[in-house]
């Protein structure tokens, strides 16, 4: 498979918000679309959570497709670290 192949079948997760905010990731187009949803796993302050994200706008640079993607607080792990009271 050549390079132009890979990158077709590819786009790059911009994640706008939340957790995540200013990371990238890059997903493959299912049917050569994108998600609408994604969920991503991430540590915070050594607590593995899992976050959800909704498709916003998307975008072509340099021929790839970017997408941006914003946090859904309501359908993810709680961002704060649990403490235990002593």
């Amino acid at each position: 498979m050549s390079d132009a192949e890979r990158v077709s079948e590819e786009y790059v997760v911009e994640y706008v918000d939340g957790p995540l905010a200013g990371e990238t990731d890059r997903r493959v187009l299912i049917g050569g679309r994108y998600d609408d949803r994604i969920g991503a796993v991430a540590a915070v302050e050594g607590l593995e959570s899992l976050f959800w994200y909704n498709a916003g706008d998307s975008r072509e640079i340099q021929g790839e497709l970017h997408v941006s993607y914003t946090f859904d607080a309501p359908d993810s792990d709680p961002v704060e670290a649990i403490r235990d009271d002593e």
